[in-house]
Order: structure tokens, then sequence, then C-alpha cells
């Protein structure tokens, strides 16, 4: 059955597991990465890019949209020349700041491998991690 709906304006039905819901909603890793710019407050889509310079606009705009989708964040358009938009997260958004309080917090309690891998990573466009080609 073909559809004119882009992808990213259908919201699917969410697991019953809490656990698999989070990952559903934030999977891969650009989702948390743009919660946690959104965390500093309303930001402009080219605020985003700047922060997130491999992210492309497509993903950064299928993302932003799927947000919106399940109210974790809002977009506000302002009548202005050139147009305005800022993202925000909502109440239900603003709640995952102490869930990626505690990542970060987990993460940086883990102690550096004795022989350090001089591998270094980064997300292609699809935000999947690869390794930084030298």
């Amino acid at each position: 059955m073909a559809t004119d709906t882009p992808v990213e304006d259908i919201v699917t039905a969410l697991p019953e597991c809490g656990v698999a819901r989070f990952l559903t909603l934030l999977e891969g890793p650009w989702a948390t990465l743009i919660v946690r710019e959104l965390l500093h407050g309303p930001q402009r889509f080219t605020e985003l890019r700047a922060a997130l310079p491999r992210i492309s606009p497509h993903t950064l705009t299928r993302r932003l949209r799927q947000f919106e989708n399940y109210g974790i964040v809002t977009r506000t358009s302002y009548p202005e020349i050139p147009p305005h938009v800022e993202y925000r997260l909502t109440e239900l958004g603003e709640g995952l700041r102490t869930v990626l309080d505690a990542m970060g917090t987990w993460a940086m309690s883990i102690p550096e491998p004795a022989q350090p891998d001089d591998t270094s990573w980064y997300c292609d466009n699809g935000g999947r991690l690869k390794p930084t080609k030298d």
C-alpha cells in the first residue's frame, strides 16, 4: 500500500517495555545528542547544526519531526523575514535531563583502558558509529 505521508511523519506504536520504548524513541546517537543540545534552551536549526557538525540536514530534520510527533519537542515559527524557527523541549522532553545526566555520570566512571585504542570515532549521516579514517 503506497502512501504520500513521509516516513518521519508516521507515528508508530511504541513497545510496552519501558527500556524498549526509550530505545525506540531515542535510537541512534544523534537522538540523544540533539536532546543534549536542546537541554541548553531553545535552538534554531542552524544552531543545532553548528553544535552537531557531522549531522546531515536531512537527519536533523527527520529527528526533530519525530520528536515533535511524540511530544518531546515543540517547533515555534515566528513570522519574520527571514523566517525564524525555534525548537525547544517540552516538559516531557525536559524529563530526559535526569536520564542524560545519569548516563554521563555513569560513562565518566568507566576508567580509561590500560592500552588506549588510538582509533577516534564519529557518527555517519545514518547515525552509525564509525572509525575515523586517518
